[in-house]
């Protein structure tokens, strides 16, 4: 074990997040925990950073998944390994990343034949077996599916999608043509519709005449019978 620091507080730090299996027996590799602090910094703060950057967390949960397989891991080589495989796709190289889409892929691919084999098998016999297996294998066939798209749009992030316009009805159709309701190429590709509505306008000139509810009549005399009054005046008939 390596120290970070001289003082007593740091040995103690480190010794307590690596926790080795004993004073001066082996060490476990797969607990095993290296901080260095930097000037200046405590040591708990140097674990606390450590940990929370997730790589160390990510590489012991890793490493108890595979340990019935692969014994002994070093955390210190798993966190590295993360840690380099982080820096890589920071800089766009996605190699690792669709390597490893594509081996999940081909194992998900793998289970789906596995249960659905032992689906094949317990058909005709046992149907809650084969129900159960089968559907097992649906689950990773659609799992599989759903990782060759993300590989697919990680090789392709912008895809070209073609788009046919489909006019299904059943019946009579209206079509208005004009301006209102139009909509331009440029919009329909930005994905906006812009619809034009005239206005209802009373009394407007519109096709080239003005719209007029009826023609003045001309000024004439329809009652003959009647005569322009004569002067009167107010002061006298007022006395009457």
């Amino acid at each position: 074990m390596k120290k970070a620091s001289a003082k007593p507080r740091a040995t103690r730090a480190v010794a307590a997040a690596a926790k080795p299996t004993g004073t001066h027996g082996p060490v476990n590799k797969s607990r095993h925990l290296e901080v260095f602090v930097k000037p200046g910094e405590s040591p708990d703060r140097a674990v606390a950073g450590m940990v929370s950057r997730g790589l160390v967390t990510n590489a012991s949960t890793a490493i108890r998944f595979l340990q019935a397989e692969h014994n002994d891991l070093s955390l210190m080589d798993m966190a590295r390994e993360l840690r380099d495989q982080g820096q890589a796709v920071n800089r766009g190289d996605l190699a690792v990343a669709e390597r490893m889409l594509n081996a999940q892929a081909v194992a998900l691919n793998t289970i789906f034949a596995e249960m659905a084999r032992r689906a094949a098998l317990n058909m005709g016999e046992h149907l809650g077996a084969t129900e159960s297996y089968m559907r097992l294998a649906l689950k990773a066939q659609a799992q599989c599916r759903a990782t060759v798209e993300a590989l697919a749009e990680m090789k392709n992030p912008h895809p070209v999608a073609f788009v046919k316009q489909a006019n299904i009805a059943h019946g009579p159709q209206q079509v208005n043509n004009g301006e209102a309701g139009f909509v331009s190429p440029q919009s329909m590709a930005s994905g906006a519709q812009e619809t034009r509505t005239e206005p209802s306008k009373l009394l407007e000139q519109q096709h080239g005449e003005w719209l007029d509810p009826g023609t003045q009549g001309a000024t004439g005399r329809t009652d003959t019978d009647l005569e322009t009054v004569g002067t009167l005046d107010g002061a006298e008939n007022q006395s009457r």
